[in-house]
């Protein structure tokens, strides 16, 4: 049985040093095969840059998704030819980097694919669900002992559609981006495990991972203010541990896993 791990959007400094804190003690309890993260918002909330990716990569994740702030650091796009780490495939092709990767984990072959959605995002992306099956389509003849999507997007109902849609095609289809971990876990009948949101790392007791009086300021008064993300405090770390049959490519269970600990 693969065991991989999917943690949901990792926001800033505080949520980097919750992985490195946390990350050990769930690899050696679970006896991970392979760990993957969103860094959507790694870079002090916003985009990604080598160092950071670099960071997390050291406290023990193989590998990263992205999301709509990919592209916020242009200036470190070169990451996406360096270091191991996508972004949603159904962005534009003229943009730097992949939307899926091939992760050999030792005899086995995981592929992993980054999808964005459409429905309040703030672009005008290419379609997720026919990005799915161009990419799907390249890999029919290949021997994959687990499908992986992250579905980065805002609608609930556009996630739960893409994970019917891909029911029986995918081994697990988990959703991204809104920073609150769902309960929706399951597995399917087809054998995909499907998640609507898998949550974040950061700041546990703020706004989404941003200090919540700013937050409440703008709803307020409809003046937006800054968005600052706390250096210490509790702080949580959300993901989802799905078990797949390798053999068949089929999911056998998905476990929400969240753990807390203070940063000082």
């Amino acid at each position: 049985m693969l065991k991989i791990l999917f943690i949901g959007d990792i926001v800033g400094k505080i949520g980097r040093q919750t992985v490195a804190k946390i990350l050990p003690k769930i690899k050696r309890e679970y006896k991970l095969d392979l760990v993957v993260a969103n860094a959507d918002n790694i870079a002090h909330g916003s985009g990604v840059t080598e160092g950071t990716l670099k960071e997390l990569v050291e406290a023990g994740v193989d590998f990263f998704t992205n999301g709509d702030h990919a592209f916020n650091r242009m200036k470190q796009a070169d990451c996406y030819e360096t270091m191991p780490v996508i972004r949603p495939a159904n962005f534009s092709a003229d943009v730097p980097g992949k939307g899926y990767e091939l992760i050999s984990v030792g005899k086995h072959k995981i592929l992993l694919v980054n999808l964005i959605g459409r429905v309040f995002m703030e672009r005008d992306h290419d379609c997720p669900f026919k990005k799915a099956d161009e990419i799907l389509a390249m890999f029919t003849r290949k021997n994959l002992s687990a499908i992986i999507v992250d579905i980065h997007a805002e609608a609930t109902s556009e996630k739960v559609c893409l994970g019917h849609y891909l029911n029986g095609r995918a081994s697990a289809v988990l959703g991204t981006h809104t920073h609150i971990m769902t309960a929706d876990e399951k597995v399917m009948d087809k054998g995909t495990a499907y998640i609507t949101d898998t949550g974040m790392v950061g700041a546990a007791d703020e706004s989404l991972g941003v200090a919540k009086e700013g937050i409440i300021k703008t709803f307020l008064t409809q003046v937006k203010y800054p968005h600052v993300i706390p250096k210490n405090g509790r702080a949580m770390l959300n993901s989802v541990l799905v078990s797949v049959d390798p053999k068949a490519s089929q999911t056998k269970s998905i476990e929400r896993i969240t753990k807390f600990v203070n940063i000082k």
